[in-house]
This record gives C-alpha cells, structure tokens and sequence, in this order.
C-alpha cells in the first residue's frame, strides 16, 4: 500500500488529462508528458521539515539544507552506502535541536521544524489521511510557523490529496507567465477552479514546464 501510494498508482491519467487540457495552457503539457503521477512520500515528517526548508528558497537550496539537517541530527548508518550516510532524523531528535544555528538559516524557520516536530510526538494521527482539503489545510497552519504554501504542500505530498495547490509558489506562476507578465497567486487561484479536483496534477505539469525553461547563466 505505502508502494501505491509513493507511485500514485491509483491515480486515473486520463480523467486527469480529459480535466486538465481543457486549459490552453495546460493541454500541450499534459500532452508532453502523458501520465505524469503526483509523487508520494516514503516519511511525511521528512516531507514537512522539506517543505519548511522549503520556503522562499531555491529548489537547490532546499535540498542543500535537508543533507546539512540529516548530517547534523540523523543516525548514522552501521553501513553507508556512498553519500548514503545517515538517516532523516526524528521527531524525538528535532524537538529541541538548534536548527536554525546548525544549519545557518532564520531562526523562525528552524522554531517551525521544532514545532512541527513537538506536534507530530503529541499526535500521532498529525499525517493521516484528510477528509477535505480544507481540514488538511487547517491542522498544519495551526503549527507555529506553518503558512499556506507549506501546508498545501504537504497536503499534496504527504497526504496525498490531488486538489492541494501551493498558490504562491513561485514556479507555478512562472511557468504560466506570458508577453505581459506572470499571474498573481490570486489570479492563479481563479484560474485553478478549472482544474479541480485534480489542481496538484496541474502543479507538477507545472513545474515539469519551468524546471525546463532555460536559465541565464
């Protein structure tokens, strides 16, 4: 089951396809890349803590951020394997670690990884399944330092729920930006209603168009 749902196989592509070509926008990416999945994640606390190192930086960033918090807070492997050294550190070991210091970032953003880790020790159902989107939503934006984008987020890729749109995401409106500029998150919100219920298919189609753009540089 942990299998399916890493791979999205039980995802339907072409009611996502028949949903989503609809937009002009959207319909040559879906025909580019037929059967695009929403990818799962094997450790939704990880997949929270990624989503917090996340915020306002670059993509490269992040993942730069996520080996300095392995390597700083994981358990060593008896046996590493490559640059496989270490696993992603627990709830238990984050709960009261200096994250912010470690790893040289805001200090609000490393309160926000240790409160997300206080939350998932006193509540083991944090990442069960929602009902709605809107519940989702709700239980991670009560987290001290856990805004919409994050949330959404993790909703998408922890939860699993195909409507979960991070709306400000800084890649989302690059990718539909034209001659005149890109959206706003709240012009982007509109034009998602189209989309429903399938918005985080529409996301990764997304991202797959502006991780392919050139760069300067």
């Amino acid at each position: 089951m942990r299998l399916r749902r890493l791979f999205d196989c039980d995802a339907d592509p072409a009611a996502i396809a028949a949903c989503l070509s609809r937009d002009p926008a959207l319909s040559d990416l879906v025909a580019a890349r037929p059967g695009l999945r929403l990818p799962g994640a094997w450790d939704p606390f990880e997949t929270g803590c990624r989503a917090i190192l996340g915020q306002q930086v670059s993509v490269a960033t992040a993942i730069r951020l996520a080996g300095k918090l392995v390597a700083a807070f994981g358990t060593s492997l008896a046996e590493p394997a490559g640059t496989l050294t270490h696993v992603f550190p627990t709830p238990a070991q984050l709960v009261e670690a200096d994250v912010a210091l470690a790893l040289n970032m805001p200090r609000a953003r490393g309160a926000a990884i240790r409160a997300l880790a206080a939350v998932a020790l006193a509540d083991p159902d944090l990442f069960a399944p929602a009902g709605a989107l809107e519940d989702a939503v709700l239980r991670f934006t009560a987290i001290r330092g856990i805004g919409p984008w994050t949330a959404q987020y993790i909703a998408m890729r922890a939860l699993k729920l195909p409507d979960a749109l991070p709306v400000g995401d800084v890649g989302l409106l690059r990718a539909l930006e034209t001659g005149t500029g890109r959206p706003s998150p709240a012009a982007l919100l509109v034009r998602a209603e189209a989309w429903r219920p399938f918005r985080a298919y529409a996301a990764q189609h997304l991202w797959a168009a502006d991780e392919a753009l050139p760069r300067e540089g």
